[in-house]
Protein backbone atom coordinates (compact mmCIF):
# COMPACT_ATOMS: atom_id res chain seq x y z
CA UNK A 1 0.00 0.00 0.00
CA UNK A 2 1.36 3.45 -0.84
CA UNK A 3 1.97 5.56 2.85
CA UNK A 4 0.28 8.57 3.42
CA UNK A 5 2.50 10.41 5.54
CA UNK A 6 0.77 13.49 6.21
CA UNK A 7 -2.34 11.82 7.12
CA UNK A 8 0.09 9.46 9.18
CA UNK A 9 1.42 12.35 11.20
CA UNK A 10 -0.46 14.14 13.39
CA UNK A 11 1.70 17.47 13.41
CA UNK A 12 1.10 18.19 9.66
CA UNK A 13 -2.78 19.68 10.48
CA UNK A 14 -3.56 22.25 12.23
CA UNK A 15 -6.70 24.46 12.76
CA UNK A 16 -7.31 27.86 11.78
CA UNK A 17 -7.41 30.66 14.07
CA UNK A 18 -6.24 28.03 17.02
CA UNK A 19 -3.03 27.71 18.40
CA UNK A 20 -2.27 24.48 19.34
CA UNK A 21 0.53 23.15 21.77
CA UNK A 22 2.31 19.95 19.96
CA UNK A 23 5.40 17.67 20.24
CA UNK A 24 6.79 17.34 16.71
CA UNK A 25 8.45 13.93 16.56
CA UNK A 26 11.87 13.27 15.26
CA UNK A 27 12.41 13.16 11.36
CA UNK A 28 14.92 12.96 8.64
CA UNK A 29 14.53 15.64 5.79
CA UNK A 30 16.19 16.77 2.48
CA UNK A 31 17.21 20.12 3.09
CA UNK A 32 19.12 23.19 1.29
CA UNK A 33 20.03 26.67 2.82
CA UNK A 34 19.82 29.64 1.01
CA UNK A 35 19.43 33.81 1.66
CA UNK A 36 17.27 36.30 0.13
CA UNK A 37 13.76 36.77 -1.12
CA UNK A 38 11.96 33.69 -2.43
CA UNK A 39 10.25 35.85 -4.83
CA UNK A 40 13.57 37.26 -6.69
CA UNK A 41 16.42 35.46 -5.54
CA UNK A 42 17.84 33.20 -8.10
CA UNK A 43 19.13 30.65 -5.32
CA UNK A 44 15.32 30.08 -4.21
CA UNK A 45 14.59 28.92 -7.89
CA UNK A 46 17.57 27.06 -8.00
CA UNK A 47 16.67 25.08 -4.67
CA UNK A 48 13.26 24.39 -5.23
CA UNK A 49 14.41 23.00 -9.20
CA UNK A 50 17.18 20.69 -6.62
CA UNK A 51 15.10 19.67 -3.65
CA UNK A 52 12.09 18.04 -6.01
CA UNK A 53 13.57 15.89 -8.60
CA UNK A 54 15.62 14.36 -5.73
CA UNK A 55 12.44 14.24 -3.67
CA UNK A 56 10.79 12.64 -6.59
CA UNK A 57 13.43 10.61 -7.53
CA UNK A 58 14.01 9.01 -4.38
CA UNK A 59 10.36 8.31 -3.85
CA UNK A 60 10.33 5.94 -6.92
CA UNK A 61 13.73 4.46 -5.68
CA UNK A 62 11.84 3.44 -2.70
CA UNK A 63 8.82 1.89 -4.23
CA UNK A 64 11.30 0.00 -7.18
CA UNK A 65 13.79 -1.75 -5.06
CA UNK A 66 12.02 -2.00 -1.61
CA UNK A 67 8.36 -2.34 -2.70
CA UNK A 68 7.76 0.82 -0.35
CA UNK A 69 5.42 3.69 -2.12
CA UNK A 70 4.56 6.65 -0.70
CA UNK A 71 3.06 10.39 -1.65
CA UNK A 72 5.93 12.75 -1.74
CA UNK A 73 5.81 15.06 1.40
CA UNK A 74 4.53 19.47 1.24
CA UNK A 75 7.31 21.32 1.14
CA UNK A 76 8.30 23.20 4.39
CA UNK A 77 10.75 26.09 4.95
CA UNK A 78 12.65 27.27 8.05
CA UNK A 79 12.98 31.11 8.29
CA UNK A 80 14.77 33.25 10.15
CA UNK A 81 16.85 36.79 10.27
CA UNK A 82 18.88 38.17 12.31
CA UNK A 83 16.90 41.46 12.78
CA UNK A 84 13.38 39.57 13.93
CA UNK A 85 11.08 42.77 12.63
CA UNK A 86 12.87 42.31 9.56
CA UNK A 87 10.85 39.16 9.24
CA UNK A 88 7.80 39.75 11.47
CA UNK A 89 6.82 43.24 10.78
CA UNK A 90 9.02 44.78 8.38
CA UNK A 91 8.78 41.34 6.14
CA UNK A 92 12.02 42.80 4.15
CA UNK A 93 12.44 39.77 2.72
CA UNK A 94 15.69 40.29 1.05
CA UNK A 95 17.43 40.18 4.45
CA UNK A 96 15.67 36.67 5.60
CA UNK A 97 18.00 33.44 5.63
CA UNK A 98 15.72 29.75 4.55
CA UNK A 99 16.07 26.38 4.73
CA UNK A 100 13.76 24.29 2.57
CA UNK A 101 13.03 21.03 3.60
CA UNK A 102 11.22 17.60 2.69
CA UNK A 103 10.45 15.14 4.99
CA UNK A 104 11.90 11.56 4.21
CA UNK A 105 10.44 8.29 5.67
CA UNK A 106 12.42 6.67 8.11
CA UNK A 107 13.16 3.67 6.14
CA UNK A 108 15.51 5.78 3.57
CA UNK A 109 19.33 6.36 4.36
CA UNK A 110 21.36 8.19 3.07
CA UNK A 111 23.02 5.07 0.64
CA UNK A 112 19.43 5.62 -0.90
CA UNK A 113 19.51 9.40 -1.52
CA UNK A 114 23.27 9.09 -3.11
CA UNK A 115 21.79 6.64 -5.68
CA UNK A 116 18.69 8.97 -6.48
CA UNK A 117 21.52 11.92 -6.57
CA UNK A 118 23.62 10.36 -9.38
CA UNK A 119 20.43 9.34 -11.21
CA UNK A 120 19.25 13.25 -11.01
CA UNK A 121 22.79 14.06 -11.78
CA UNK A 122 22.30 12.03 -15.17
CA UNK A 123 19.38 13.98 -16.55
CA UNK A 124 21.06 17.29 -15.27
CA UNK A 125 18.69 20.73 -14.23
CA UNK A 126 18.97 20.58 -10.62
CA UNK A 127 21.84 23.16 -10.02
CA UNK A 128 22.07 23.20 -5.71
CA UNK A 129 21.75 19.10 -6.04
CA UNK A 130 25.40 18.85 -4.26
CA UNK A 131 23.75 21.31 -1.58
CA UNK A 132 20.88 19.04 -0.52
CA UNK A 133 21.65 16.54 2.58
CA UNK A 134 19.79 14.35 4.23
CA UNK A 135 19.46 15.66 7.96
CA UNK A 136 17.66 14.43 11.12
CA UNK A 137 15.41 17.06 12.98
CA UNK A 138 14.14 16.99 15.81
CA UNK A 139 11.65 20.64 16.77
CA UNK A 140 10.07 19.02 19.96
CA UNK A 141 7.74 21.02 21.36
CA UNK A 142 6.13 24.10 19.54
CA UNK A 143 3.35 25.92 18.75
CA UNK A 144 1.09 25.88 15.69
CA UNK A 145 -1.89 27.02 13.49
CA UNK A 146 -3.48 27.11 10.53
CA UNK A 147 -2.67 29.94 8.48
CA UNK A 148 -5.18 30.54 5.07
CA UNK A 149 -4.44 33.44 2.89
CA UNK A 150 -1.49 34.95 1.41
CA UNK A 151 2.13 34.51 3.17
CA UNK A 152 2.31 38.49 3.29
CA UNK A 153 -0.82 38.29 5.39
CA UNK A 154 0.98 36.03 8.07
CA UNK A 155 2.45 39.22 10.12
CA UNK A 156 -0.46 40.09 12.54
CA UNK A 157 -0.70 36.25 13.26
CA UNK A 158 2.59 35.74 13.62
CA UNK A 159 2.64 39.00 16.32
CA UNK A 160 -0.04 37.08 18.16
CA UNK A 161 1.84 34.09 18.49
CA UNK A 162 5.30 35.50 19.46
CA UNK A 163 3.52 38.39 21.50
CA UNK A 164 0.68 37.08 23.24
CA UNK A 165 0.54 33.15 22.94
CA UNK A 166 3.36 32.33 23.69
CA UNK A 167 4.50 34.52 26.74
CA UNK A 168 1.11 33.91 27.96
CA UNK A 169 1.10 29.79 28.41
CA UNK A 170 4.32 30.45 30.23
CA UNK A 171 6.93 29.51 26.95
CA UNK A 172 9.80 30.91 25.56
CA UNK A 173 10.69 30.62 21.75
CA UNK A 174 13.83 28.25 20.72
CA UNK A 175 14.37 27.66 17.25
CA UNK A 176 13.03 28.76 13.90
CA UNK A 177 9.95 29.60 12.62
CA UNK A 178 8.55 26.70 10.52
CA UNK A 179 6.27 26.95 7.44
CA UNK A 180 4.96 23.94 6.29
CA UNK A 181 2.74 24.51 2.54
CA UNK A 182 0.09 22.70 2.25
CA UNK A 183 -0.92 24.45 -1.11
CA UNK A 184 0.34 24.61 -3.86
CA UNK A 185 1.32 28.05 -4.30
CA UNK A 186 1.63 27.97 -8.52
CA UNK A 187 -1.92 26.97 -9.11
CA UNK A 188 -3.98 28.23 -5.95
CA UNK A 189 -5.36 31.72 -5.32
CA UNK A 190 -3.66 33.33 -2.59
CA UNK A 191 -6.14 34.00 -0.87
CA UNK A 192 -6.43 30.21 -0.18
CA UNK A 193 -3.45 29.53 0.33
CA UNK A 194 -2.89 26.86 3.61
CA UNK A 195 -0.26 27.09 5.56
CA UNK A 196 1.18 25.33 8.73
CA UNK A 197 3.07 28.56 10.93
CA UNK A 198 5.15 26.48 13.84
CA UNK A 199 7.16 27.91 16.08
CA UNK A 200 9.75 25.59 18.40
CA UNK A 201 9.22 26.49 22.55
CA UNK A 202 10.52 25.72 25.87
CA UNK A 203 8.90 26.06 29.08
CA UNK A 204 9.98 28.87 30.72
CA UNK A 205 11.48 28.21 33.85
CA UNK A 206 11.05 31.96 35.03
CA UNK A 207 7.31 31.39 34.79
Amino acid sequence: MKADLKRDIATYTARRGTFSVVTVEPAQFLMVDGHGDPNTAPVYADALASLYPLAYTLKFLSKRELDRDYGVMPLEGLWWSDDLEAFTTARDKSRWDWTLLNLVPGWLTSEHVEAARASVARKGGAPLLDAVRLEPFDEGLCVQTLHVGSYDDEAPVLAALHDEFVPSQGLRMTGKHHEIYLSDARRTAPEKLRTILRQPVARDASA
